[in-house]
């Protein structure tokens, strides 16, 4: 019995070792390593690893290369050197990048890992990505607010997909203590997301907290539920995913008729809402952009606010173009039924190197080409969330007016 305790703590000692090296040099009499650690001109990041041979840097802010991919050829972040003192420290400082909220992570000997001396992480579907937030006038709604809204986890049961699920419900300050009823947006995320996507890379509690601080957008509230239609909820949570066949008719547009059938009915059944049309906007980036095309066009009328992102119609994936002159008709008519039954904003966003700008440029020309008053704004970059949080501090000040 002696030996086995022995055994498990030894175990036990190298598995916290080796977990928490960086951190029990800050309680070791040891200077404690700062990563980042931003001036006015540059930015120096560090990582303690005396027996690597080798520390690179990956992320927004790094250099990018070109990559074959399955969307064509993209370019992506590629890596710097770092270098190491006679400690065992890796460092490396370059100027200070333009304002904006990038993602990163160290290559230690051909592996990637987070900064373990940086608090501030980020989780885009199943990775956790460590953040640099540089600060400037593009970023300034990134930071919190002095009035700062809550994010609610919210269970909540679903007839259509016959599943209890989760989403996530910003409410903004005050709407505790006050008897207000509130406009409700509806955000959807993209392909890999989740319920969590837009406030963990969106940043949507921020930046709804300071645009409404400043006057700048109407309170609201945000609703941002999970568009797989097989899950629960995100994969953290370790729930079973439902066996589901997309091919299957039955299947065919399940989740965009549970937002109309589900969530809005228990938004506007458990929270201080006005429901109607009028304050109702839906949104969403990526899939949730066609989502949110999808939605709009099988019940015109239900929501004023129409917002897609990164998306477009008219995009075949594969070689079957048999009938794509029939879609294209049939989106003709769905656009003239939106359009007759009315809106208050149609605001299409996307970059103008994302791989579905085209996409998104048929879509300009057939709410043209049915008289659907819109916005198309466009913007550099692709398919980012550095454009994503752009999009969200544009139109949500239009909404609700």
């Amino acid at each position: 019995m002696n030996k086995k305790r022995l055994f498990l703590a030894i175990v036990i000692l190298a598995c916290f070792s080796i977990s928490y090296a960086q951190e029990l040099s800050n309680f070791m009499g040891r200077e404690p390593i700062i990563s980042p650690e931003i001036s006015e001109t540059d930015v120096t990041f560090r990582f303690l690893a005396p027996n690597a041979d080798s520390v690179k840097i990956t992320g927004g802010f790094t250099p990018t290369v070109k990559m074959k991919t399955s969307f064509g050829e993209m370019e992506v972040p590629g890596a710097l050197d770092l270098s190491k003192d006679e400690k065992g420290l890796w460092s490396i400082t370059i100027p200070l990048p333009e304002p904006e909220l990038y993602t990163y992570s160290f290559i230690v000997d051909g592996t990637s890992v987070n900064d373990p001396n940086n608090t501030f992480v980020q989780r885009d579907g199943t990775r956790y990505l460590s953040v640099l937030l540089v600060p400037g006038e593009l970023t300034e709604n990134y930071f919190e607010a002095n009035e700062r809204g809550n994010l609610h986890q919210v269970w909540y049961d679903s007839p259509t997909t016959n599943l209890n699920r989760r989403m996530f419900v910003y409410t903004p300050y005050a709407y505790e203590t006050s008897e207000k009823s509130y406009p409700v947006l509806y955000l959807l995320h993209g392909a890999g997301g989740d319920e969590d996507a837009w406030s963990s890379m969106g940043r949507t509690r921020q930046i709804l907290d300071n645009l409404i601080e400043k006057g700048l957008a109407e309170p609201m509230i945000c609703v941002m539920p999970n568009g797989n239609a097989n899950q629960m909820a995100a994969v953290t949570t370790q729930l079973p995913v439902k066996a589901y066949d997309y091919r299957d008719p039955a299947n065919r547009d399940l989740y965009v008729k549970s937002i109309v059938k589900d969530i809005v009915p228990y938004i506007e059944k458990n929270y201080r809402v006005i429901a109607d049309p009028a304050h109702r906007a839906i949104a969403g980036l990526s899939m949730g952009g066609g989502h949110t095309i999808s939605t709009t066009l099988m019940y015109p009328g239900f929501f004023d606010y129409i917002c897609p992102l990164s998306m477009g119609i008219g995009m075949r994936f594969g070689n079957d173009n048999s009938n794509q002159e029939e879609v294209m008709k049939n989106y003709e008519t769905q656009f003239k039924a939106l359009n007759k039954e009315g809106y208050k904003l149609y605001f299409l966003a996307c970059g103008d190197t994302d791989f579905l700008f085209e996409s998104a440029k048929t879509l300009d020309k057939m709410l043209t080409d049915t008289g659907c008053e819109h916005t198309f704004f466009v913007t550099s970059g692709g398919h980012t969330w550095a454009n994503w949080r752009i999009y969200l501090n544009t139109f949500a000040p239009l909404l609700f007016k």
